[in-house]
């Protein structure tokens, strides 16, 4: 996917960072090397897959608030930095590889489901979610605000994020574990109680609501 950015430079980078508000905390994570930086707002039209990202840099930065009609996706490792100065709405994120999602403000999605831990997350305004979906060891570095929607997460996560009932109370049956008829390979590490992750991952990749009350 080609988007129209500029290269910055890292102390450019730093300094847009700064401008705008976002901690050292959070940046100082970062490779500290080139960014693409698409200057405002940007809507993209259908999913926003950071593994297929066309840049020159090690990152792209959304200077501003980014809308997206399908979902932010990451399955591969290696794949680039999202940096995003604003609001982030789509209608899922599904991170799975080794992503780095910085937010400096709030997030709004139907669902927001991390799979596996080497990855980078830090939100620090709200997250707006029907469900979070947390997987494999895998839990957002930072929320800054407050988390709103249902979660669910394995018991070793219970202590910071309790389960609001059972997967079949929030999710769609189609998503749902099956027992004996599910193919453990098409499973992988996935472990949040009651989902199914393969089937979560292609009924989002199909633009499909996943939640049984699906809206943003």
């Amino acid at each position: 996917m080609n988007l129209t950015t500029t290269l910055h430079s890292w102390d450019e980078s730093v300094a847009l960072f700064e401008r705008r508000g976002l901690p050292v905390s959070s940046y100082e994570n970062l490779y500290e090397e080139p960014y693409d930086v698409h200057a405002g707002a940007l809507s993209v039209d259908g999913h926003l897959d950071l593994d297929a990202l066309d840049l020159y840099g090690t990152g792209c930065v959304v200077d501003g608030d980014l809308d997206v009609s399908g979902a932010v996706l990451n399955i591969d490792d290696g794949c680039p930095a999202l940096i995003v100065l604003g609001d982030l709405r789509a209608a899922a994120v599904f991170l799975e590889g080794d992503a780095k999602l910085l937010v400096r403000g709030s997030v709004h999605v139907e669902a927001f489901v991390g799979n596996m831990t080497d990855k980078l997350v830090m939100l620090h305004g709200d997250l707006h979610a029907r469900v979070t979906v947390l997987s494999a060891g895998f839990e957002p570095d930072l929320v800054e605000g407050t988390l709103h929607g249902a979660v669910l997460a394995p018991a070793y996560l219970a202590a910071d994020y309790p389960a609001s009932g059972g997967a079949e109370t929030v999710l769609v049956p189609e998503v749902l574990c099956a027992g004996a008829d599910d193919d453990p390979e098409d499973q992988g590490v996935f472990d949040a109680p009651g989902v199914h992750g393969g089937r979560l991952l292609r009924r989002i990749e199909d633009g499909l609501p996943v939640t049984l009350a699906a809206g943003r």
